[in-house]
C-alpha cells in the first residue's frame, strides 16, 4: 500500500499558531517553498479555526492536528477538516475518538510497552517523542528492532534539526519527520513568510534524495 499523501514527502511541518490570521500564509509560504504538509499543534485557542482556514483557503496543504490530548479534541479537529492527527503520547481515550471519527492517528511512544499498545489498539504509524531527549537515532533503531515483522513505522519528532533529519530518514522504519524549525513560533508571530518560505526550500533540497 503506498504511503498516504501526508508522508510522500517525509517531511511534516509542526506549527504553534498563536493568531488563526495567520494560518493561511503560513500555509502558502509552506507551499511556495515545496512543503505540502503541516501539522497545527492544538496548543492554543485557535487551532482549530487555523486548521479550518488552511482547509478552505489552500487546498493543497495537507493539515494534521497536533498535541491531541484529549478526545473533545480529536472531534474539534475533525470537524475543522484535519486529514490526520498526532499526540505526544498514547491515549486510550483519543485512540478510541480517532477511530469513532476515522482519523488517522500517530500515537506518541517512546517505550517497547507503548509501541506494543499502540499495535494493539491497531496503529501502525507511531510518532516517536521527544525524539532527541530519548536516545535520538540509536534509541530508534534499537526500539525498531523488535518490531520489524509488524510492518510499524515511525515519525520522530522534538529536537530534530536540518543537522540531524537525514539521520532519521536513513532508516527504514521511519516514515517522515516532524520538524519546527521551518516556520518556530516566533517567526510566525512575527509574520516572517519569506523567511519561511527559504528555510522551508533548504529542507524540502536536503531531504530530496531520502525521499
Amino acid at each position: 500500500m503506498p504511503d498516504p499523501i501526508y508522508l510522500t514527502q517525509r517531511l511534516i511541518c509542526v506549527a504553534v499558531i498563536d493568531q488563526a490570521e495567520d494560518a493561511v500564509p503560513l500555509a502558502e509560504a509552506l507551499l511556495a517553498g515545496g512543503l505540502h504538509t503541516i501539522e497545527v499543534t492544538f496548543r492554543t485557542a485557535g487551532a482549530a479555526d487555523a486548521i479550518a482556514r488552511i482547509r478552505r483557503g489552500v487546498p493543497q496543504m495537507c493539515v494534521g492536528a497536533g498535541t491531541l490530548l484529549a478526545a473533545d479534541q480529536v472531534k474539534q479537529a475533525v470537524d475543522a477538516g484535519a486529514q490526520f492527527g498526532v499526540s505526544p503520547g498514547l491515549s486510550e481515550a483519543v485512540s478510541r475518538a480517532a477511530r469513532a471519527n476515522q482519523l488517522p492517528l500517530f500515537p506518541g511512544v517512546v517505550t517497547p510497552t507503548e509501541v506494543m499498545r499502540a499495535l494493539e489498539l491497531g496503529w501502525q504509524i507511531l510518532k516517536f517523542f521527544p525524539a532527541e531527549t530519548f536516545g535520538g537515532v540509536n534509541a530508534l533503531k534499537a526500539l525498531a528492532g523488535p518490531f520489524g515483522h509488524t510492518g510499524v513505522k515511525f515519525v520522530p519528532t522534538g529536537g530534530i534539526t536540518p543537522t540531524t533529519l537525514l539521520n532519521y530518514l536513513a532508516l527504514p522504519q521511519v516514515a517522515a519527520i516532524g520538524g519546527s524549525w521551518m516556520a518556530e513560533r516566533k517567526l510566525v508571530a512575527e509574520k516572517a513568510w519569506p523567511k519561511i518560505t527559504a528555510l522551508t526550500a533548504e529542507a524540502v533540497k536536503l531531504i530530496a534524495p531520502a525521499k
